[in-house]
């Protein structure tokens, strides 16, 4: 009869002064300075708001479905701290073989003259999201943290090298700060 045992598991996230979020059936949609981001919630967990602190718990015993109430408690944070603060990721221009230009072209980043390429390498710049290109150094930022990382991976997979050694060919464009964190 222990077996069938449901846990309850129940994580409590703290919202800040100036930040509105709404929960709308298993929608969560977080509003504050920077800009306005929602995520569904899977229908295990159970989502509930009460005294500024947004609820989430989920009657499992499964270690996975219960790792998983974990996932969308960050998920959450990252929208929180995405709206209030933003999000700033920093990538840098690495060459040593061909000079390469790299520019912002509407929704796209357009590298051009990587390792003497003769067409040019595009990057999908997603919505919501800026670059900037300051010299040497290329500054991804926005409020929403999947889509300013997902167009840092890529501008940094536009210029992935294959066929040649990664030994000798190190030019590209390299993610070296993710949200205030170096990358080594």
């Amino acid at each position: 009869m222990s077996k069938d045992r449901k846990k309850e598991t129940v994580e409590e996230i703290e919202i800040p002064e100036g930040i509105d979020v709404e929960i709308k059936g298993n929608t969560v949609c977080v509003r504050g300075l920077e800009g306005e981001v929602s995520r569904k919630i899977p229908n295990e967990i159970k989502i509930s708001m009460k005294d500024n602190k947004v609820i989430l718990s989920i009657d499992s015993r499964h270690r996975k479905e219960r790792a998983l109430l974990g996932t969308m408690r960050g998920h959450i944070q990252n929208m929180i701290k995405g709206v209030s603060e933003g999000i700033t990721y920093k990538l840098k221009i690495l060459y040593s073989h061909f000079p390469m230009s790299v520019k912002v072209d509407g929704n796209q980043v357009v590298i051009e003259n990587f390792l003497g390429e003769r067409y040019p390498r595009r990057a999908k710049i997603l919505e919501s999201v800026n670059v900037e290109i300051k010299g040497q150094d290329v500054i991804v930022k926005g409020f929403d943290k999947e889509k300013v990382s997902q167009t840092a991976a890529n501008i940094e997979q536009a210029t992935r090298i294959k066929g040649l050694d990664p030994r000798v060919f190190q030019d590209g464009i390299y993610i070296t700060e993710k949200d205030g964190k170096s990358v080594s």
